[in-house]
């Protein structure tokens, strides 16, 4: 690795090391050493570290960012942050792929494009930080790469079938139930249909390959009849009361 290429990583993520050597090593994957004893010298230890430092940043901006957000929805928010996807698509962010350190095998492989392989890369940088520059210097890290994506989830927090219950629940309705109403198609590859059913409402009817796929389509058909969805997309927005997040 070049210190010139190292440097333009510092930038990217916005920090400066005092010891390069913690950044060499988080970016140093475990085929690239020959024996079990020189594994300290990878990205593992750093990635076990980053990982905890990780949760407890996104759970400290969450706390903060959402006031009116019950256990329940912070929990999957934290759990969408921290997921392995969410990490390499930072680690991608941050381009190191072309840095990590591989063996000949793993780079012939193509590790540097993995997404197991970014994540703990991403997860052992932030570990890196934390040595490197304390607690605050790996928030700062942390804020500038995931700030934007908690405000603005790709993923679904919660499935149909969960949202359903909740909203129905939050209005003192019965829980919402599900019928099969059909099923076509042959042995092997059955197609079902199903109704869910929330007093008060049309029932709404949707197929799937299976029971469940079916039940969460239906789910999702009735919400967005109904103005549900919307509703739940816009909620995690009035919940901020003009928290600072920066």
């Amino acid at each position: 690795m070049q210190t010139q290429e190292l440097a333009a990583l510092e930038q990217r993520i916005g920090h400066v090391f005092a010891d390069l050597s913690m950044l060499k090593r988080a970016l140093t994957h475990v085929s690239a050493v020959k024996t079990n004893a020189m594994r300290i010298e990878t990205y593992q230890r750093l990635e076990f570290l980053g990982d905890r430092v990780l949760g407890l940043i996104i759970a400290d901006m969450l706390f903060a960012t959402f006031p009116k957000a019950e256990e329940g929805e912070l929990s999957r928010r934290l759990a969408d942050l921290v997921r392995r996807e969410t990490c390499a698509e930072v680690a991608q962010d941050w381009d190191v792929g072309p840095l990590v350190r591989f063996g000949a095998g793993e780079s012939l492989a193509g590790g540097s494009k993995k997404i197991t392989i970014l994540a703990d890369i991403c997860e052992a940088i932030i570990g890196a930080v934390f040595l490197d520059a304390g607690f605050d210097a790996a928030r700062g890290l942390v804020k500038r790469g995931w700030s934007a994506r908690m405000m603005t989830p790709k993923r679904p927090l919660r499935d149909a079938k969960t949202a359903l219950q909740e909203w129905a629940q939050a209005r003192g309705l019965a829980a919402p139930h599900y019928v099969e109403s059909g099923r076509s198609g042959p042995a092997h590859a059955p197609l079902f249909t199903v109704d869910v059913i929330v007093p008060g409402f049309a029932p709404m009817a949707a197929e799937g390959a299976t029971k469940r796929i079916a039940e969460q389509s239906a789910a999702q058909a009735f919400m967005q009849r109904e103005g549900v969805i919307e509703t739940l997309r816009a909620s995690p927005r009035t919940s901020l009361e003009g928290k600072n997040i920066e």
